[in-house]
Parts: C-alpha cells; structure tokens; sequence
C-alpha cells in the first residue's frame, strides 16, 4: 500500500488477503524453512499464496481473497450498505466511536479512520454495516440527526448478516469484529454465531499470544483486545444457551489486556453531551474480562455434565460436593467485587456523559445469581434443616440486592451501551426469584409473588422508555411464570403457588421432614461466603459495599420473619461433606 498507512505489513487485515494460523497438527511443517533470525526468510511464497513466519513457532497462511466465495459481491454489498445511511455515514460513525466503541474496544479507531477516510470501499462489507446497525441505536444523541428519519435497519440488518455469511470464507480480524459487534445489536442465532466466530478466532490466531511477533504494535494490542471481546462472547453466551463453552484454558494464551493495548486515552475523549468516558471504559473492559473468567470456572466446575452427574449420583451428599466446587470461585467473586476501582461505581457518573458500568455490575449480579441458583436446586429433603434455613437466606439476599441494583439504575446508564448479555442477565434475576417462589413455603412465597411482580413493573417501564434490552427479561420471566402455574394444582394457580413447597422451606422443623440427615462432618457458617474458617476476615456483609435491604420504611420492602440476614444467624457449625473427609465451610 503505497503512501502512509498503519496497514503496512499487517497480518490480519490486508486488504485482498487473508490469513490461516498453521497448527503444530497441520500437513505443512514450518521448522523446514529454519527460524526466521537465522535465514532472514519470513515469507515463502507458493502458486496460490505464501507462507508467512511471525515468530519462532507460529506461522500463518496467505491466501488470495479472489478465490473465495462471493468475493465478487463485495463492492456492491458495500455500495447497498452505504445507500441506506447515505449521507449520514460519516455522523454514524462519529456516534459509533462516541458511545459504543469506548466501553467494548475491540476495533482500532485510527486504522478504522484511515481507512474510512479514504474510502468505505476498503471495508469489509459486515463490519461497515454493523458500525452503522450500533450507531443507529444512538440516532438520537447526533444533533443534526435527532430531527430525521432514521435510516431502515432491518435491511442494513439483512445486508450485514448475508455479507458475514460470505466472508467467513476468508476470515479476517474484521470477520470476528463485525460478528462480535452484529451480536451486540441482535440476539438471532447468537450461539451458532458465535460458535463459527469462536472457529474463525482459532484459525486467525486470535488464541496464541502475539507479544513477540513480527507484526505491528497497533495489530498486536489490536489482537489482544478483539482474543478477549470473543472470550467474552464465547462464555456469556454459554450462560444464557446453557451449551458448553467453546474456548478452554488448555487452549487459551492470551497474556491480561494491560493500559498499553489502549492506544486511545482522555485525550481522546469527545466533549460533546452523550458521549462515554475513554479511561473508565478501558477499566470497564478489563474487570469485565476477569469477570469472565470466574464465569468460565463457574461453567466449568460446576455446570459440566460429568459435574451434574457426580452430584446426582451422590445422593444426600451432592450438596457438599457441589459446595466444595463452589467455594474458590465464590472467594474469587467476593475478592474481583472487593477490588473493583472506585471510578465503576454505580453513584460515580459524571455531567451530560453516559455510563456503561450497569452492564458490569448486572454481569456481577446474573455470576452470583447462577451460583446460587445452582446451590438451591441441589437442597433436598435430607440436608440438615438449618443449612437449608442458610442457604435460602443467602439466596434470598443476593435475589434482594439484584432487585435493588435494577430499580437504582439512572437515566444515563439506562441509555448507554449495554453488553449483549445484559438481556439474559436481567432474565436470570428473574428466573431466579421464580425458583425462590417455587420452592417456599406460603409467607415466603406471598413475599417473593411482590417482589416479582415489582421486577416485572420495573422491567416494563424501563423497556417503554427505551431500555429495549429488558423486553427479552420481560418475555422469560411470564414464561417462566407460566411454567410454574402449569405445574401447581390447579386449585393453587391463582396464588401462583401452593402452601406445599416442591422442596422443603427453611421454616420446616426437623421432625417435618421424614428421613432427614444430618451429617457429622463440620462446617462453618457466617456471613454469606463459602470460605475456609482458619484465618478468614469477613470483608463484610457479603462483600457488597451497602445493605441488602432498603429498610423496613416500607411494606414491600420487608423480608419475611424467617428469613434472617446472614449475618445475623452467628456462625453455625454443620456436617457437610463426603464420608471420608471433613471440610470447613463459612457461610
């Protein structure tokens, strides 16, 4: 490419190639060509392309994009993209990286200037048209746009996914990122997706780290950042299908993303009202990152099928084998939420700016939620009374403090940019508070039947008011609701649930439960936390920095008497664990 360019020698974004990563399993042996220092070859070239060395022990394919197919469509997808939004592509984009791009980084803003600033036809067509589909969302933040008619998204929509479909044929780090960013604007086909964006990532090397190879700085902390953004997608997306995750650690060599993969810092901020902050988004990546990863144990410690097995097999002692998987990713949970910088809070915003840091929080939120979830659906009538009587208070007050972090969300959260997974997120709360319901007993159950119906108020008057990200929440919980009703007797429907629990409450005596067991190993129970008792320092009241409850100023807000706060239940030793061996537990 002739003049200055960042493009110059780029691995995974030239413009009429595309690249394979060589596998150490593949039919080519790159170690014949000897290392590239020795020999001073970095390239060799065949009939139909080359071989590229990057590194001592990595290597990639080139290969001509001509060759592939619906290449020749290329020009006139870009054509049909840029009509629709014609002439308002420029302020799109503008709106794009205003908003949208500070808070999930995974392009190169200067790269995707340079090249805009020449031409659209150097893109490619998904990633233009994905661009636009995000920007669109934010129509009204343009002052010159606010008062015209919005350009037709279901065709640019329709436009962006047949061009995607053509270029996973010659993959390339704008195939991934125009997946990644058309997944944040639609949840259609988001598990088939991102499983061929996860193959695609594999085969552009998006797993193996690119600290030492020779290619350039920009596409190095590029390839950082985008690795991460389909890590995310590839875990999150396994929470809300409930499929298997994709990517493994075995598999995984990506380095943490550090301050210098940023290249953008305040400096390139955009005063203008709207606009998202640059350095808070950074950090808002990076804890969503490592958020992910304690999802990624969760998913697969606790969620695998062998896991499911092991614990059904088990019998009376499922539950300390589940609480034993459960316990380090707990304690990581408690110490991510403990360390999260002051700039993420949610009363930290600043003037005529949005502020992304609710999709972070609810990602914290739905973590927890789907830990618990699982502990309470593995009570049974032969765990120890009062353990049942804990654990469901433990569950009770993360389901309180996500119903109170939804209703405290602000106007500039609420139209800032949400991650994908916030839509199941906000389900998973209440699917969660429909369990609860499910499985209590009749003061509970009225209590859980307000709070539910108050979510569902909350839910809906957000998603009229623009929060079109809650309606999926909406949807899932009457389903589940109706589920619930389908399977009550018929006498009980209208009161949701009868006064029978499916399981037993935490208000049941010992003597109600006939058969029941209680085991003789010790456990210590506390202050809402699985930990080891010896040497353990509460961080406070489950590690969330205000009260669960809003107070009893209110009806609503009261919990039911038999629900106590953990932290007052003292610490309370119980046998949890398999026959052989005693485990400490604080709770």
């Amino acid at each position: 490419m002739a003049g200055p360019t960042l493009l110059k020698r780029t691995l995974g974004l030239q413009n009429k190639n595309h690249s394979q990563y060589v596998g150490a399993t593949r039919g080519l042996e790159p170690a014949l060509l000897g290392l590239p220092l020795e020999t001073g070859k970095g390239d060799f070239n065949f009939s139909h392309g080359a071989l590229r060395r990057v590194s001592a022990t990595e290597a990639f394919l080139i290969l001509p994009d001509p060759e592939t197919q619906g290449y020749e469509d290329e020009l006139d997808d870009l054509d049909a993209i840029e009509a629709i939004v014609r002439p308002h592509g420029k302020s799109l984009v503008n709106l794009y990286f205003r908003i949208v791009f500070p808070s999930f980084p995974i392009l190169h803003k200067e790269v995707y200037l340079e090249k805009y600033g020449r031409s659209y036809r150097e893109f490619s067509p998904p990633l233009l048209a994905a661009v636009y589909l995000l920007a669109l969302q934010y129509w009204s933040y343009d002052d010159d746009l606010s008062d015209i008619q919005k350009p037709d998204n279901q065709e640019l929509e329709k436009l962006a996914r047949k061009a995607l479909g053509d270029t996973i044929h010659r993959p390339k780090l704008s195939t991934v990122q125009a997946g990644l960013l058309l997944l944040q604007h639609t949840d259609t086909d988001s598990a088939e997706l991102t499983a061929q964006l996860v193959s695609v990532g594999y085969g552009l090397g998006l797993h193996l780290d690119a600290t030492d190879w020779n290619i350039p700085s920009w596409e190095k902390g590029l390839r950082k950042r985008l690795g991460w953004g389909l890590y995310m997608q590839d875990k999150w997306t396994s929470l809300g299908s409930g499929r298997p995750t994709l990517i493994n650690s075995s598999n995984w060599a990506l380095q943490p993303v550090t301050n210098s993969d940023f290249p953008e810092n305040a400096l390139h901020e955009d005063d203008q009202e709207g606009s998202a902050e640059v350095e808070r988004g950074k950090m808002l990546f990076g804890q969503m990152i490592s958020l992910s990863e304690i999802l990624s144990d969760i998913l697969e410690s606790i969620f695998t099928v062998k896991m499911t097995r092991m614990i059904t097999n088990a019998g009376c002692n499922g539950l300390s084998i589940l609480l034993e998987k459960a316990k380090p990713v707990q304690l990581r949970l408690k110490e991510w939420f403990s360390s999260l910088p002051a700039c993420l809070s949610m009363d930290v915003t600043s003037v005529m700016k949005l502020s992304s840091v609710g999709y972070l929080r609810l990602a914290y939120v739905a973590t927890e939620i789907t830990l618990h979830r699982r502990i309470i659906l593995a009570l049974s009538p032969s765990t120890d009374p009062q353990l049942q009587r804990i654990c469901r208070s433990v569950a009770h007050e993360r389901f309180m403090f996500a119903i109170d972090f939804v209703q405290s969300l602000k106007p500039q959260h609420l139209s800032s940019f949400w991650y994908f997974a916030s839509a199941q997120n906000f389900a998973l709360v209440a699917v969660f508070g429909t369990l609860l319901l499910s499985t209590a007993g009749h003061d509970e159950a009225e209590f859980y039947r307000k709070k539910i119906r108050e979510y569902r108020w909350t839910l809906k008057i957000n998603s009229e008011n623009g929060a079109r990200f809650m309606k999926p929440a909406m949807a899932l919980l009457d389903a589940n609701m109706a589920l619930l009703q389908e399977g009550s007797n018929p006498s009980m429907v209208k009161s949701t649930i009868g006064t029978t629990p499916q399981h037993p409450s935490i208000n049941a005596s010992p003597s109600s439960r006939e058969g029941a067991a209680v085991p003789s190993e010790q456990y210590d129970f506390s202050d809402g936390l699985i930990s080891d008792v010896s040497g353990f320092t509460p961080f406070g009241d489950f590690a969330f920095g205000t009260p669960f409850y809003p107070g009893d100023s209110t009806e609503d807000g009261v919990s039911p008497q038999n629900l106590v706060p953990v932290a007052d239940l003292g610490h309370q030793e119980f046998g949890l664990g398999t026959e052989h061996e005693s485990v400490l537990w604080n709770y």
